[in-house]
């Protein structure tokens, strides 16, 4: 995983005289002279200036070209249907290791799209939001698995059993659907 680095320079400024405040680029050194990947700022007064009412926004452009640029160059890759899990969680306790769990899956599996949903719903109307999102897999933190330091990883597209296993098995699970 590559690193970043966070820098406030607060001479930065972007080529329109709209932007007001806060401006921002997110640049590489990756890709040479073409280091800008993604920037903007906040204008309150443009669409003002433009006739319209007074309206503070923030907005940006991304270079979508130099973007797939940065990801060649990094040797990384865009797969079409990527992995996609739902994080399945009931009661006080699971919802907070649910935040863990996320975080260590988003460290180990940097492609896998997760659905964290810590709005304490059933476990029925999570599963409904579940195939909703149209995830391949549910992983499932309940009291049981708590107890046993567990999650219970359910496939929900026929492709397997239900199974209980460590997190850090259910990584290598995971790794090995991508």
């Amino acid at each position: 995983m590559h690193g970043y680095s966070l820098c406030i320079n607060t001479r930065l400024v972007r080529g329109l005289d709209y932007y007001n405040r806060t401006v921002f680029e997110w640049t590489t050194t990756d890709l040479g002279a073409q280091a800008t990947i993604c920037a903007g700022g906040r204008y309150d007064g443009l669409v003002e200036k433009m006739g319209g009412n007074p309206c503070p926004s923030v907005g940006f452009a991304l270079g979508l070209e130099r973007l797939i640029l940065l990801i060649q160059e990094q040797n990384l890759s865009i797969t079409d249907d990527p992995l996609s899990a739902y994080i399945v969680a009931l009661g006080d306790e699971a919802q907070i290791k649910s935040l863990q769990i996320a975080e260590q899956l988003h460290a180990a599996l940097p492609t896998l799209i997760l659905y964290n949903d810590i709005t304490m719903g059933s476990f029925k109307s999570q599963f409904k939001k579940a195939d909703k999102a149209n995830a391949d897999f549910a992983i499932i933190l309940g009291e049981e698995e708590l107890n046993n330091n567990q999650v219970a990883i359910k496939p929900l597209k026929g492709q397997g059993e239900q199974q209980a296993m460590r997190i850090e098995d259910a990584i290598n699970y995971l790794k090995g659907q991508i």
